[in-house]
């Protein structure tokens, strides 16, 4: 039985049999006593497993992870159940009788666990070849992300968009004119507008959930090859393979997966196509890292000669309760008796008295969900399908989004509605409340519902699709795509920016920069040099013969010296690593390992002439400059972990013979172990400096005699149960860890994106406060925020990982207290126990310091800091990423932006904005999103003054003539003041702007501004309205002292004067004209004067056409205009603007 899990104790129990009865009998009882076997031995893996994972990350990698233990009732009942079976064999009760007892206690407990199971816990376990009833209590394999059905599409809709007050009070408006006591003027007036603004968010929503329907649809229907059990039995007879779609598959299929191919489920590994039974999977999706990562097949399914034996194995997978978790994975398979018989097997009779063997599984047997097999193919067994998938339980579901500005507006709407409410009962009052007085109420509130102008809703939606249309059609921001046109006014208020680093901040290409050996240093520009040194050590071996010492022959000497020291370590570095050479189908070869940092050093060696050709678990072989082989056998490896910062390589020279124990990693844990040196420090801070990730080379010379010493002691701490991980390193540390021989520094370039440091700049100069959030190391992410300047030059960075207490969080968070211009690094664990422990003293913090870089963050940790810093600080947050790990950021985010790049679209479509690289993000909130905010924020006012006005005039109207609830406009004169009269020159101020375009760019600080939300405020909006008291009153009165003998010419002098006052008042808002807004305005002064003639009901066109007319309007208008216009020009030269100093 092989066990590859560490720290995992198994416990074999030797099979009872009985004398006294005959072989039919034992055969008979033995399924039932393997099975009873097989519980025990689970239940002991799994417990130990589980204890072993606790107290292995605890003291190893010390991550937080959920605990899983058994529960007790279940292994006391399995174990009774043993003990009671030996017994009956040993007192030699009937056998026959005992089994049925026993099967029917198995199937009674098996039932009452799977009761318990589903109240409880939802761990699981799957036989090979399950039946369809016990694959139906599990979710279906489906991909579903619309956010409604036909059932909830209108209900929820319009709770959503009554959910308003502003759309509320329309509504009740609407409805009260059907009541025939309430009636005034057209029905269609009222109705129409509230109709239009719900048909088009209504189809709006519809439309976008349909797109997402389909998406899913497409998703569900890939198809893939699952094993099935042959037909027939002949010998000759492999498996069947049925092609399905992904939503079809369920726990317990056998799934075929092809390079290149998604993973459709969570399953784990049973097979590879190579012979090692390892594989490479692309988890971009999951965790946003695009560097691959080594996936195990289970050794016992990998040995099997082929996928028919698979598919009749005798067998079982138990999967622990589904966790959010993508590192931890608890399970067991279970192979009841021996294998099936392979062709190479020699005593296929023993089979049926062998024990049940029971294997750990862990996360490095398992694939996810939504991750890709990056080569060769493999056969995955399905344990968690649809919802339980690791992939959906780290992506929360979308909310509907609302801008700020639309509530701002709401709340003005339920001041204008108390201000109408307020007005009609002082009216009443004034009349005495006489008659039915509560009628006239209510009529009053009908007329004056203009002050609150359903129109409001019209004019900023159709804003929002003017800004979308400019945002997607800039030159500079190409394939820029608005995917939810409500929120552009949201990108001129963000204070607060999370973006994830890989993919965003950096292309994820890395190449080595530098290489320094202590007296020489090689730059980029002079790997031609490292080539031809390599050339001439690797040819200089060849053959050497001794001379006399001249002059020239000891300089050559000297630089031989150096070429043989440029030998030693391009060789460590080819050899000290954990990379993988694959040859494409095209015969080019491509290189496979979990860190690009490893990938990127192999290339420059090949670069420099010394060739990894081939790897395998046991060699590698390597090409040099002049073309022969050296062929290395891997007697030990030591991988990197977050803790080591290092890794180890134990070679032998195939051809002399000569060992070699090689060794790279961080500075900070190197510098011990290497020898004295006075340089390295030195060196290692000029290159991070740089935003170089750095890494020192070393190596040690072994004795056969030291490697053997080595080796027994190793193998005596492998095996110990307690404390196994750190009596292993310590052997490490004693037998090779000392005194190595420093060889070089590394520098590791990240490539960033184009432009990221002027943007990260420009951004900071704007106001904005900026979060890195990442799923990659703490030295990683360190280097990066200081090459993007997201950290300034000598700025102090403050180190947080590894905190276990909330003592420790609460000394970090005094000492973060007295250094607010400090840069945080954090680890997730540790931001986790912030959050756990001191919530609201953390974000408190933390917000105000300038840079913040949270490192070894999970999907639902990035949305979730999205959401506290919403909640804490009450500011908008805008989160960009670029693949599926960074989704639930996105939505959790006031405005999530998605850019398209190597890890896919997921990030993109679920965005409300999605650019093609992180430098658009400049322009996308200095340019487009400073102005959408200013223009509606101004339009909106406008609007509403418009609505003002003329209730002001209808409230004077009604005072002077006895309080009598009557309209002072009616019909069409009131339908074409909101629309054809004033609607095109009012909506040309979404075309208004203040700067250009280079100015805003320049002058970052004008963004500044805007997010203190002083465009549109209580104060802008009292001034508004004291404006529209002012010439709506003026208006009247003025209408009413040049009062004419008819009220005919009432009606005609107040309603020109008024169109003729908002014409005036919009030329005055105007910072910069458009051709749009001067044709505007000419276009309906001249659609209000032709109208003139097409409506004698309301004017006498023989007044109109009079001077006397002409010259009442005109001193109407001025009384009305002019004073605002005096106003204003004195104001800008008391107290400027700020963007008017800049032009």
């Amino acid at each position: 039985m092989s066990v590859p899990g560490p720290d995992i104790p198994l416990r074999t129990f030797a099979p009872v049999s009985s004398s006294s009865h005959d072989h039919h009998q034992d055969t008979n009882s033995e399924s039932t006593e393997r099975r009873m076997r097989s519980n025990v031995l689970r239940a002991a893996v799994v417990r130990s497993a589980g204890k072993s994972l606790i107290t292995g990350r605890n003291k190893g990698k010390g991550k937080m992870r959920e605990q899983y233990p058994d529960e007790s009732d279940e292994e006391a009942t399995l174990l009774g159940n043993v003990e009671r079976h030996a017994e009956g064999d040993i007192d030699g009760e009937d056998v026959e009788e005992s089994r049925q007892m026993e099967q029917l206690q198995v199937s009674r407990r098996s039932s009452t666990l799977s009761k318990s199971r589903s109240r409880q816990d939802k761990s699981r376990t799957i036989p090979f070849r399950p039946g369809d009833r016990f694959q139906s209590h599990f979710p279906p394999n489906m991909v579903r992300n619309q956010k409604y059905n036909l059932f909830t599409f209108f209900p929820f809709v319009l709770y959503e968009q009554f959910k308003f007050f502003f759309n509320l009070y329309f509504l009740l408006v609407a409805l009260s004119q059907f009541i025939p006591a309430l009636k005034i003027g057209f029905i269609f007036t009222y109705v129409s507008p509230l109709a239009f603004v719900l048909c088009v968010t209504m189809g709006k929503e519809a439309y976008d959930d349909y797109k997402r329907h389909l998406r899913d649809r497409e998703a569900n229907s890939q198809k893939y090859l699952i094993l099935v059990p042959p037909l027939s039995h002949t010998p000759d007879s492999g498996p069947h393979t049925r092609s399905v779609p992904s939503s079809s598959l369920r726990l317990g299929d056998l799934v075929i997966l092809e390079k290149n191919q998604r993973v459709p489920a969570d399953m784990v590994l049973l097979r590879t196509s190579d012979p090692s039974g390892t594989c490479f999977i692309r988890t971009d999706q999951l965790d946003g890292e695009t560097d691959w990562k080594l996936r195990v097949a289970v050794p016992t399914t990998q040995k099997l000669g082929s996928d028919k034996e698979l598919m009749m194995l005798d067998g079982e997978i138990y999967a622990d309760a589904p966790i959010k978790d993508l590192h931890t994975f608890i399970g067991t398979l279970t192979v009841n008796g021996a294998l099936p018989p392979s062709p190479h097997d020699s005593s296929p009779a023993l089979s049926h008295t062998a024990a049940p063997t029971v294997e750990p599984l862990t996360a490095e047997n398992v694939v996810w969900s939504n991750t890709v097999l990056a080569a060769g193919s493999a056969v995955g067994f399905v344990v968690y399908t649809g919802s339980e998938t690791r992939a959906v339980m780290n992506t929360s579901h979308p909310e509907t989004k609302v801008g700020l500005l639309d509530l701002e507006i709401n709340k003005l709407a339920k001041i204008l509605c108390a201000v109408t409410f307020a007005l009609s009962v002082v009216l009443v009052a004034l009349n005495g409340f006489r008659g039915l007085w509560y009628i006239y109420v209510f009529r009053f509130l009908i007329l004056f519902s203009s002050i609150i102008p359903i129109s409001l809703r019209v004019n900023l939606d159709m804003g929002k699709t003017v800004y979308a249309n400019q945002i997607m059609t800039d030159p500079d921001i190409p394939n820029t795509i608005v995917r939810t046109s409500t929120l552009p006014e949201e990108l001129g208020r963000i204070e607060y920016l999370l973006s994830d680093k890989t993919g965003t901040l950096t292309q994820n290409e890395m190449e080595m920069k530098k290489l320094h050996m202590g007296t020489m240093s090689y730059g980029f520009d002079s790997m031609d040099e490292v080539a031809h040194q390599l050339a001439t050590a690797f040819g200089a071996e060849h053959g050497r013969q001794p001379s006399i010492a001249t002059g020239a022959q000891l300089a050559t000497r000297g630089r031989r010296d150096m070429s043989s020291r440029l030998r030693d370590v391009v060789l460590s570095l080819a050899l000290c690593h954990n990379v993988t050479p694959v040859t494409n189908d095209d015969g080019s070869l491509t290189y496979q390992a979990s860190s690009p940092d490893e990938v990127a050093i192999v290339k420059w060696t090949e670069s420099v002439g010394l060739t990894l050709v081939f790897r395998d678990r046991a060699r590698m072989e390597l090409q040099t400059p002049s073309g022969t082989r050296l062929s290395y056998d891997i007697l030990e490896l030591f991988p990197f972990t977050s803790e080591s910062k290092r890794m180890g390589i134990v070679v032998r020279e195939t051809q002399s013979g000569e060992l070699l124990f090689l060794q790279k990693g961080a500075d900070v844990v190197m510098a011990r172990i290497v020898q004295r040196n006075d340089w390295l420090e030195e060196e290692t801070g000029n290159m991070a400096r740089e935003g170089l990730r750095t890494l020192v080379v070393a190596r040690k010379r072994l004795t056969p005699q030291n490697y053997a010493a080595f080796k027994q002691r190793h193998h005596e701490a492998s095996v110990r149960l307690d404390g196994r991980n750190e009596a292993m390193a310590a052997v490490v540390a004693e037998y090779l860890e000392r005194e190595l021989e420093l060889l070089g520094l590394t520098g590791v370039e990240d490539k960033l994106q184009d432009e990221v440091k002027s943007t990260l700049e420009l951004l900071r100069n704007a106001g904005i406060k900026i979060w890195m959030l990442t799923g990659d190391k703490i030295e990683t992410a360190r280097c990066i925020a200081i090459s993007t300047k997201l950290v300034a030059r000598n700025q102090y960075i403050h180190e947080v990982a590894k905190l276990k207490t909330s003592d420790q969080v609460r000394d970090q968070l005094e000492f973060l207290q007295s250094k607010l211009d400090c840069c945080l690094v954090i680890d997730g664990e540790s931001l986790q126990l912030c959050l756990n422990s001191y919530k609201n003293e953390f974000i408190e913090i933390a917000t105000k310091l300038s840079a913040v870089v949270a490192c070894r963050c999970s999907p639902t940790q990035k949305a979730d800091v999205a959401r506290l810093i919403r909640q804490y600080t009450k500011k908008r947050v805008c989160c960009i990423g670029d693949g599926g790990n960074d989704v639930s950021m996105i939505q959790a985010a006031d405005v999530g932006v998605g850019i398209v790049g190597k890890e896919g679209k997921q990030a993109s479509l679920a965005a409300d904005f999605s650019v093609t690289q992180f430098s658009y993000l400049a322009k996308l909130l200095m340019w487009h999103g400073r102005n959408s905010y200013r223009r509606s924020a101004k339009l909106a006012q406008f609007v509403i003054h418009r609505g003002l006005i003329i209730s002001v005039m209808q409230a004077v109207f009604s005072a002077i003539f006895y309080f009598a609830p009557i309209a002072l406009y009616q019909g069409w004169l009131m339908m074409g003041y909101a629309t054809v009269y004033t609607m095109a020159p009012v909506f040309s101020l979404v075309l208004d702007q203040d700067v250009n375009e280079d100015i805003a760019l320049i002058y970052p600080e004008l963004y500044k501004e805007l997010t203190k939300g002083r465009s549109l405020s209580f104060k802008t909006f009292f001034q508004w309205l004291m404006i529209s008291v002012y010439q709506g009153a003026a208006i009247m009165i003025m209408s009413l002292v040049l009062f004419e003998n008819e009220f005919l010419n009432i009606v005609a002098i107040s309603f020109t004067a008024l169109i003729l006052n908002e014409l005036i008042m919009v030329g005055l808002e105007i910072t910069t004209w458009h051709t749009y807004m001067v044709i505007a305005e000419v276009v309906t002064l001249f659609l209000y004067v032709i109208s003139i003639a097409f409506l004698p009901e309301y004017f006498d066109l023989e007044f109109v056409v009079s001077t006397r007319f002409a010259w009442k309007v005109a001193v109407i208008v001025a009384v009305s205009a002019l004073p605002l216009y005096v106003i204003k020009a004195i104001r800008s030269r008391i107290a400027p603007a700020a963007y008017s100093k800049l032009l």
